[in-house]
């Protein structure tokens, strides 16, 4: 998870983290989907990859800032499923968007304003950009089914 200081709280630090690490990984994703695009998807597909390489650098700033030392990314990733084809690169777009969505979810639930900020810029940004990808947009960008029941159960 990376050293800590005990200025940042332990909450703020896993929730930089694990958008630091979707972030990582929908870098390393991009360059898959772009390699099975051409023409304007190939063009979506090299702007998202620098958003989320642009997100990343963020994320290790403010993780820096409170005297954390960031989780170096992963030299490859498992795919979540056989990218052959365009039709599967754009489905593994949209689920690298969704990932990042979610994880950004943990900074809108911190208690500050400026990571809360942060996360539901992002999470705007990543349901946007999954959007585009799948054509339609859905109720709760970043929230599986799963955890919509879970909250239905409780509430």
């Amino acid at each position: 998870m990376g050293v800590r200081d005990n200025t940042a709280p332990p909450a703020e630090v896993r929730a930089l983290q694990a958008a630091l690490a979707a972030e990582q990984a929908a870098v390393y994703g991009y360059g898959v989907v772009g390699a099975h695009l051409t023409g304007t998807g190939l063009g979506a597909a090299t702007t998202d990859w620098t958003a989320h390489q642009k997100a990343a650098d963020r994320l290790t700033a403010e993780l820096r800032a409170r005297g954390i030392t960031p989780a170096p990314a992963a030299v490859a990733y498992e795919l979540p499923h056989r990218v052959d084809t365009a039709r599967q690169a754009i489905a593994l777009a949209e689920l690298l968007e969704e990932r990042v969505t979610s994880a950004y979810l943990g900074l809108v639930a911190l208690p500050g304003a400026e990571l809360r900020m942060l996360g539901a810029r992002q999470v705007r940004a990543a349901a946007l950009r999954a959007a585009a990808w799948r054509g339609t947009t859905v109720a709760f960008p970043g929230l599986t089914v799963q955890a919509l029941a879970r909250a239905a159960r409780r509430g």
